[in-house]
This record gives C-alpha cells, structure tokens and sequence, in this order.
C-alpha cells in the first residue's frame, strides 16, 4: 500500500493504522498531531483509523517554547 507521508510517497503494509504509523515512525508518546485527507484525527481515535492506498497523511510535531 502506498500513502502520501508529510507530501513524500511511503510505503506500508497493508491493513494497518494511524496507530501503528504513529509507532513504526517512532513517534509514540510525543506530542504530535495527524490529519489524514485533510481531516485531523483525535488521539483516541488513532488506533481505530484505518489507512487506505493513496491516503494523505501529515504529521507534525507540537513544539513549546515562549
């Protein structure tokens, strides 16, 4: 399965999700947001969220500072 990651083709297993793109990536626990077709996913939702062949996803970090 090909999905479009950050605007970057990437390739995946199939039958997987939000959640185990979020782990794969190593990015578990961090503060991080995801939208998949343009429509952001609630983090209590990740593991329910099925990816699907030509999906946009974007992932992107939350940073603090002042």
């Amino acid at each position: 399965m090909q999905i479009q990651l950050n605007g970057e083709p990437h390739a995946l297993d199939s039958a997987v999700t939000a959640a185990d793109l979020v782990e794969t990536l190593g990015l578990t626990g961090r503060r991080i947001a995801v939208e998949i077709n343009e429509q952001i996913v609630p983090r209590s939702q990740l593991a329910e969220t099925p990816l699907s062949d030509g999906d946009q996803v974007e992932i992107v970090h939350a940073i603090g500072g002042g």
